[in-house]
C-alpha cells in the first residue's frame, strides 16, 4: 500500500483509520478510497474490532474529491465513454457509504478540519460525529458547479437536521463552523483541537466495553429504522432483536457481572 490511509489500534478493541494525504488536504483520488474501502473491508464481520475512530492528518479532515485528478477506478477499460468513466468514479466514492453502514463497528468522525464536499459527505456516513472547534463544514459541491445531493448528502442531512436547514446548507455552499454544528445536531461534542482524538477515543473505548452483539444489533438496527415505513415496522425489528441479543451467552454475563458487581467479559458467545 502507499500508506494514503493510516491505521493503529490505541486502546482496546479500537481501530484509529487516519487520512494521510496531509499535503493534499487530504483529498480523496483512487488510491486513498480503494485503500479506505480495503480497510473496511477488513473489519465489516470483524468482533475483535468493537469501534472505529476516523480522522484526518494535518489540518483537515478531508478536502473532497481532488480537483487535481482523481484517477482510474478499479474495473475502467480504455476506450470507455464521459459518461461511463465519470460513473465508475462517482460509484466508487459513494459506495463508501454502503461500506461504513455494512461494517459491525459503529464509526466515530473525529472532524479535526476543513470537511468540505466529499469531505463532508465522510463525515456525515460516521455513526458519531466529534468536532474540532476549529473546523468547518462544507457543501461544497453546489460552489464548484455540482448539485450538493451527492454521496448520501441529501439522505442525511436533513434526517440529522430537518429539510429547511439541511436545504439552506446545501444550496448556499456556506462553511458551518463548529458551534452551529453542534447546536443543530450535525455533531455530537465539539473539542479543542488537542482534546478532539481523545475524546473519540474514550467513545470508542466506551462503545468496546459493551456487548458485540450488543452494540452491532444497536447500530443495525438503528440504520434499518431510518428506513422503515412505520413505529410497528421499527418495534417489531426492536423485538426480534432483542429477544436474538436476550439469548446470548454474553447477555447472562452482563447480568452476572452486575449482580457480582465486577466487570463483564464477553465472549462474543
Amino acid at each position: 500500500m502507499s500508506q494514503l490511509i493510516l491505521t493503529e489500534r490505541p486502546r482496546p478493541g479500537v481501530l484509529l483509520i487516519r487520512l494521510n494525504r496531509a499535503d493534499a488536504l487530504n483529498a480523496m483520488n483512487v488510491e486513498l478510497v480503494e485503500e479506505l474501502h480495503s480497510v473496511l473491508a477488513d473489519v465489516r464481520h470483524d468482533s475483535d474490532t468493537r469501534a472505529i475512530v476516523l480522522t484526518g492528518s494535518g489540518r483537515a479532515f478531508c478536502a473532497g474529491i481532488d480537483l487535481r485528478g482523481y484517477g482510474t477506478p478499479p474495473g475502467a477499460t480504455e476506450g470507455e465513454g464521459r459518461a461511463q468513466a465519470g460513473m465508475r468514479v462517482q460509484q466508487h466514492i459513494a459506495s463508501l457509504v454502503e461500506a461504513f453502514r455494512g461494517a459491525r463497528p459503529p464509526v466515530i468522525a473525529a472532524i479535526n478540519g476543513a470537511a468540505a464536499g466529499g469531505g463532508m459527505a465522510l463525515a456525515l456516513m460516521a455513526d458519531v460525529r466529534l468536532m474540532a472547534d476549529t473546523a468547518t463544514l462544507h457543501a461544497s459541491f453546489i460552489n464548484r458547479g455540482q448539485s450538493s445531493c451527492d454521496i448520501g448528502v441529501s439522505w442525511l442531512l436533513p434526517r440529522m437536521i430537518g429539510f429547511s436547514r439541511a436545504a439552506e446548507i446545501m444550496l448556499t455552499g456556506r462553511p458551518v463552523d463548529a458551534t452551529e454544528c453542534e447546536r443543530v445536531g450535525i455533531v455530537s461534542s465539539v473539542e479543542s483541537v488537542d482534546r478532539l482524538l481523545d475524546t473519540a477515543l474514550d467513545t470508542a473505548e466506551n462503545i468496546a466495553r459493551n456487548s458485540p452483539f450488543g452494540v452491532w444489533m444497536t447500530k443495525e438496527v438503528m440504520w434499518s429504522n431510518l428506513e422503515v415505513p412505520s413505529l410497528r415496522a421499527a418495534i417489531d425489528l426492536e423485538n426480534r432483536t432483542q429477544i436474538l441479543a436476550a439469548m446470548t451467552k454474553d447477555h447472562r454475563e452482563a447480568v452476572y457481572s452486575f449482580l457480582e458487581k465486577r466487570p463483564a467479559v464477553y465472549q462474543n458467545h
